[in-house]
């Protein structure tokens, strides 16, 4: 079968979009089919569509389901269609109703989906070989791993670290480039005024995620997910998470995770992160409870969800 994945990321970027169309390419190639990927469908032939993004894709959408109505098309959500753009967005709410099959990437998303469409949903979690890490014994190192966008409430961890006490040895470790200049100035100050932070800015995939393996704990401070890929790779590396408790996260950890801390709230992340610090039992729960929820992102899971729906799409006339 000939698939086109369009994902409305640019070129050479490293958002999760194009790392996600780019992991499930390699999946679909595996699985036997030719696949490109592209930023845009401008009328390339193919029997599938995979749209990454509802509104951001919605003129390769449009498009396609013009040309050809009576071919497939997956779309698959992004936290911001999810929790933003379908009640906003007429083009969004459009996508979903032309769509075969939705692709979400956690086990709560649906809930924010109007009812008629929900039964087209597919929930394929984003999967990541396990690598354990080994962390530093230097520094009880905090990994912030997302660009610098309002959504991610990026410096919460460092905004916690600041209320920890004198003889704590954390440091928060932020992996991100800033999608504006003021993000990047506010980081700049942020390491000026607080010793414990230190912003690494863009860096490749490789690179972040070995930072990601030296640290003991992954801070997911986010106001919105579609279900984060740094929660797959923190699972993946052996390292535990703190969370906002949102329906992204919750969809990926679990709801009786003892993670979780309330959206936007400083005091309570930085409690957390004392007793992280402080208290070997309570990480070892974090840590048993996210050993306990890995299996929902091995990549070969990941592999027959895709081989699965291939099929059902096979037998649909």
């Amino acid at each position: 079968m000939r698939i086109v994945i369009a994902t409305p990321a640019p070129y050479g970027s490293r958002h999760g979009n194009l790392i996600t169309a780019r992991r499930w390419a390699r999946i679909l190639r595996e699985l036997g089919h030719q696949v490109d990927v592209r930023d845009a469908w401008t009328g390339e032939a193919c029997e599938l569509l995979v749209a990454l993004h509802a509104r951001r894709s919605f003129p390769s959408i449009r498009r396609f389901h013009a040309h050809h109505p009576d071919r497939h098309l997956i779309v698959a959500l992004t936290g911001t269609d999810l929790y933003r753009d379908l009640p906003r967005h007429a083009g969004a709410r459009r996508a979903v109703h032309w769509a075969w099959r939705l692709i979400v990437l956690h086990e709560r998303a649906a809930d924010a989906l109007p009812a008629a469409v929900r039964g087209k949903t597919e929930v394929i979690f984003q999967s990541v070989p396990f690598r354990p890490g080994t962390p530093s014994t230097r520094h009880f190192d905090i990994c912030v791993l997302a660009h610098l966008r309002g959504v991610k409430d990026p410096f919460r961890a460092a905004l916690a670290s600041r209320l920890l006490p004198v003889s704590s040895r954390t440091r928060v470790l932020q992996v991100g480039g800033a999608m504006t200049p003021a993000l990047g100035r506010w980081a700049r100050a942020e390491e000026r005024g607080n010793s414990r932070y230190r912003w690494m800015g863009d860096l490749p995939r490789w690179r972040a995620l070995q930072v990601l393996g030296r640290c003991r704990l992954l801070v997911i401070s986010s106001r919105a997910e579609g279900g984060a890929n740094a929660v797959s790779e923190a699972l993946a590396r052996g390292v535990p998470v703190l969370a906002s408790r949102i329906p992204g996260n919750v969809g990926l950890l679990g709801g009786r995770y003892p993670g979780y801390f309330p959206t936007g709230n400083t005091h309570r992340l930085a409690s957390l992160l004392r007793r992280a610090e402080g208290d070997s039992a309570f990480l070892d729960r974090l840590r048993a409870a996210c050993t306990v929820r890995r299996s929902l992102f091995e990549p070969a899971r990941e592999r027959r969800a895709w081989r699965r729906l291939l099929s059902n799409l096979a037998h649909v006339d």
